[in-house]
């Protein structure tokens, strides 16, 4: 079974991750303590996921290391949060935060406006500081500013993607598993390894 050490210590993404890729043994941060990844500098996040799968990889030398990041984009906002996704609210950002910084900056907005949105990700590969692959997956949908769900984490309880009515906080794990942005760009990396590695 390849060894596979994804760049995070979100349990959560862990978790999602393990889940769409079996047949792979997967770890993460949380099992290489001290390992400290670099500050996430990058203005995409393309750079963003090399940044951090770069930074893992030059202290596992030998291991294969992904990293994704990702975010909300919402277009009423210019594409914010974007790359600042995860530091939304400031420095030391929590989910709920990130969340409560987003409807505040949802009600200033003048009118009506419709709150198309996507969740974006780019995952990148790197074994011994070299970028073997780059896979990027979107998930477009809308807004509501009424949390709904308790399930996922980030941004879910306030997304409902394309052709649903519920919440990413809502609909079952394996639902999201099928079409969030993380499982679509996890196909095109899956299966460049599947055929690459």
């Amino acid at each position: 079974m390849p060894s596979l050490v994804f760049a995070t210590s979100n349990a959560h993404k862990t978790q999602e991750v393990r889940a769409m890729m079996p047949g792979f043994d997967i770890s993460d941060l949380r099992d290489h303590p001290g390992l400290i990844l670099p500050e996430e500098t990058g203005e995409t996040f393309e750079a963003n996921a090399i940044i951090k799968a770069a930074g893992g990889s030059a202290h596992l030398p030998g291991l294969l290391v992904l990293a994704d990041d990702s975010g909300l984009e919402v277009d009423a906002l210019g594409g914010a949060p974007g790359v600042r996704s995860a530091r939304y609210s400031g420095e030391n950002a929590t989910d709920a935060s990130n969340r409560e910084k987003l409807k505040l900056e949802i009600a200033k907005l003048p009118g009506s406006p419709a709150l198309t949105a996507r969740f974006r990700c780019c995952m990148a590969l790197v074994r011994d500081g070299r970028t073997l692959h780059v896979a990027h997956g979107t998930v477009e949908g809308c807004l509501i500013t009424q949390e709904q769900g308790a399930g996922g984490f980030g941004y879910d309880p306030l997304f409902v993607p394309e052709g649903f009515e519920d919440t990413f906080g809502v609909l079952p794990a394996e639902t999201k598993n099928q079409l969030s942005h993380r499982a679509r760009a996890l196909a095109q990396m899956s299966a460049w390894m599947r055929e690459n590695l």
